[in-house]
């Protein structure tokens, strides 16, 4: 049985450090992110989606071979291409754009479903990034979801919402949806802002307890984040460093306290942990590039 599997689209990064600099090739995705993130902190990590038969499928292919995630039951599909996107910098922050429209990932049905991985993993991820990008998309991620609920998986959801894939209406409701059939809830301030209207942390926590969640982590960037379940919950302290690039940092969170909740079946040290990995992982350019390793983190508290 795996520790984690993640269902979504993986992305062929190209990110450009300041105006005049050439772009540097990488990778992304937020669920990709999230396994290799939670890989090199020692989890036994899998990911399913689908790639183009094209030199950028290859490149993702090699990655999470690399990486030790399992990509076994990718699909690869040859009428399709591959999602790529920009990162670009500014004053306020990076700047993304997107060349995904039609890619192999969001042509992914319930027909393609891993159904045996599935049942085989203690948690399975997705992201509203995963029911954006289709119709098709959308329904195969909550068939998973109820594949894994009906074997008694843990299910993890990160909001990650993106306006540009899907109308704000359409993303509420079906994220909305997603999450009253989640055990993990996964929300970022910003997101929630939009979804639900919230500000104050505690709120949202509140609100995704509501819906359904059993345990909720409200990640607040550079303000830490918040963990609450039915009992307890806990502010957890920012890990000061000097930033460089947040493009990857929710998603290494992700992985990170997936990968530590599972090791060690306690959210709020598992928080703890995530928090300071994600912290790291913003000191180097891209999403994959700067994701810290386990002694890196372990260090980082040590020192703290």
């Amino acid at each position: 049985m795996s520790d984690l599997l993640a269902i979504g689209e993986p992305l062929v990064e190209l990110n450009q450090a300041h105006d005049d600099a050439p772009f540097v090739q990488g990778f992304g995705g937020d669920t990709s992110n999230a396994m290799i993130a939670a890989a090199r902190l020692g989890s036994d990590a899998a990911y399913f989606t689908a790639i183009g038969a094209d030199r950028f499928g290859q490149a993702l292919t090699e990655l999470w071979l690399k990486e030790g995630v399992d990509a076994s039951r990718v699909v690869i599909n040859g009428g399709a291409h591959t999602g790529l996107y920009f990162v670009t910098h500014g004053p306020e922050g990076h700047q993304f754009s997107y060349m995904r429209a039609g890619s192999a990932a969001s042509r992914i049905g319930e027909s393609d479903l891993p159904v045996d991985r599935i049942k085989a993993t203690q948690v399975l991820h997705l992201s509203g990034i995963t029911q954006a990008i289709s119709s098709s998309a959308a329904d195969a991620a909550f068939a998973a979801i109820d594949i894994a609920r009906d074997a008694k998986r843990l299910v993890s959801y990160d909001p990650n919402l993106r306006v540009k894939l899907w109308p704000l209406r359409r993303a509420r409701a079906v994220i909305h949806e997603a999450m009253r059939s989640c055990d993990i809830a996964l929300p970022g301030l910003d997101d929630a802002k939009e979804l639900a209207g919230l500000t104050d942390p505690d709120a949202i926590a509140d609100f995704y307890l509501s819906l359904g969640a059993r345990l909720v982590v409200v990640k607040l960037g550079k303000a830490g984040a918040l963990v609450a379940n039915a009992g307890r919950r806990e502010r957890i302290a920012p890990f000061a460093v000097s930033a460089i690039d947040a493009t990857g940092a929710g998603d290494c969170f992700d992985g990170a306290f997936l990968a530590e909740f599972v090791r060690t079946a306690d959210p709020f040290a598992a928080a703890r942990f995530a928090n300071v990995a994600a912290a790291l992982s913003t000191l180097g350019y891209g999403a994959v590039a700067p994701l810290p390793r386990r002694a890196d983190v372990e260090a980082a508290i040590a020192r703290a």
